[in-house]
C-alpha cells in the first residue's frame, strides 16, 4: 500500500450519481482520506483480524469480516446482531479511527444526511469470486441514520434494488475510493454484491476492502 493508493484515473462519470431517493453514489469521494486511511485500517486488522463467519442457517459466507467501533455485527447460529465484543478475541472491537469518522460524517453530508455518527463500522473484504447476496440492512435500532459503504480495491458491481426482494436491482460499477450513501426512503432497499472478478488492483492486490458506516445503538 502505498502514497498513490488513491491515484486518479480519467472518468467522464458524474461525480455524484443519483441512484434513488435518498441514495446517491460518490465517485472518488474517499480521495481525501487517501493518507489516515489505509494505515488505520492495516491497526484494525491487526487487533481484530479478518474471519469468515457462519449464518444461522449454518453456511459460511464467502465475504471475510472484521468491525470497528463500540458495536460490531455478527453471525452465528443464534442469529444476526450487534456485540461490543469480538467473539474470537473475547475483547472490544478496536475503536473506530477519527479518519473513518470523518469520512463517514462528510460523505453523509454529501448524501444530504446530517450529523450522521456512526458507532459500527463492518469492514468486509472480499476475494475474486465472493459475493454478498440481496438482503436489508435490518439489525440497527436505528433507521432513521444512513449507511455509508466505502469501496477500496477491485472493482465491485453493486446492486441496489427496492424496498422488495423481488425489485429488480440496478447496477453500479463501484471503483477505488467510490461512496454509496443510502438512507431516509431508501434505508431498507435491498441491496448485494455480485462475484468479485479477479483481478490485481496496483494497491491492494486481489481484494476488495468494503467499509460499511452504521448508527447500530
Amino acid at each position: 500500500m502505498t502514497a498513490d493508493l488513491f491515484e486518479a484515473i480519467p472518468d467522464v462519470r458524474p461525480l455524484r450519481e443519483v441512484m434513488a431517493d435518498g441514495a446517491v453514489l460518490l465517485r472518488g469521494f474517499a480521495q481525501d482520506f487517501e493518507n489516515e486511511l489505509i494505515p488505520a485500517l492495516r491497526e484494525i486488522i491487526a487487533q481484530a483480524p479478518f474471519r469468515r463467519m457462519f449464518t444461522p442457517g449454518g453456511h459460511q459466507m464467502s465475504v471475510a469480516m472484521t468491525n470497528c467501533g463500540s458495536a460490531g455485527w455478527v453471525t452465528d447460529h443464534s442469529g444476526y446482531r450487534y456485540d461490543s465484543i469480538d467473539p474470537d478475541s473475547g475483547k472490544p472491537w478496536p475503536a473506530m479511527p477519527p479518519a473513518f469518522r470523518e469520512l463517514a460524517a462528510q460523505a453523509a453530508v454529501a448524501g444530504s444526511f446530517a450529523n450522521f455518527a456512526p458507532d459500527a463500522c463492518l469492514i468486509n473484504r472480499y476475494v475474486p469470486g465472493a459475493r454478498m447476496s440481496l438482503h436489508q440492512d435490518r439489525d440497527e435500532q436505528d433507521f432513521a441514520a444512513p449507511i455509508v459503504s466505502v469501496s477500496l480495491g477491485l472493482p465491485a458491481v453493486f446492486m441496489f434494488g427496492g424496498p422488495k426482494r423481488a425489485d429488480k436491482p440496478r447496477r453500479y460499477r463501484l471503483e477505488h475510493g467510490d461512496v454509496v450513501v443510502w438512507g431516509g426512503p431508501s434505508r431498507l432497499f435491498f441491496h448485494g454484491v455480485a462475484p468479485l472478478a479477479d483481478g490485481e488492483h496496483v494497491s491492494m492486490g486481489r481484494q476488495r476492502i468494503n467499509l460499511t458506516f452504521r448508527k447500530a445503538q
